[in-house]
């Protein structure tokens, strides 16, 4: 049997209001930033301490010839928030730091 557009439409109208009910139900759980910009959120994780080793400098700086230049000095600062900087990115022909090349000795 097969429905009509109108029943159709109803479905769909139908699913769409469901859909938005559940979400707005799931967000009330979570705080909304915008609402007090110059506030965190109560029980909101907090960075209390930065801990890069000379491990984490090396692979950040993979790739690069020495010496590094001084526009990389932001790694000092970096935090522990998520950069693609040290991370590989696309694969040849476009790794041009060679994070995709296999190490020596393979």
């Amino acid at each position: 049997m097969q429905q009509s557009p109108c029943q159709t439409k109803r479905l769909a109208w139908i699913g769409g209001f469901l859909s938005l009910v559940v979400a707005v139900g799931a967000a009330a759980e979570y705080p909304v930033a915008g609402t007090q910009p110059d506030r965190r959120p109560v029980g909101a994780p907090q960075i209390t301490k930065v801990d890069h080793d000379q491990a984490w400098f090396q692979r950040a700086i993979r790739g690069i010839s020495q010496p590094i230049p001084p526009s990389l000095g932001w790694l000092d600062s970096q935090g522990n928030w998520y950069t693609p900087f040290n991370r590989p990115g696309m694969p040849p022909p476009y790794d041009i730091r060679g994070w995709h090349a296999a190490p020596a000795g393979r």
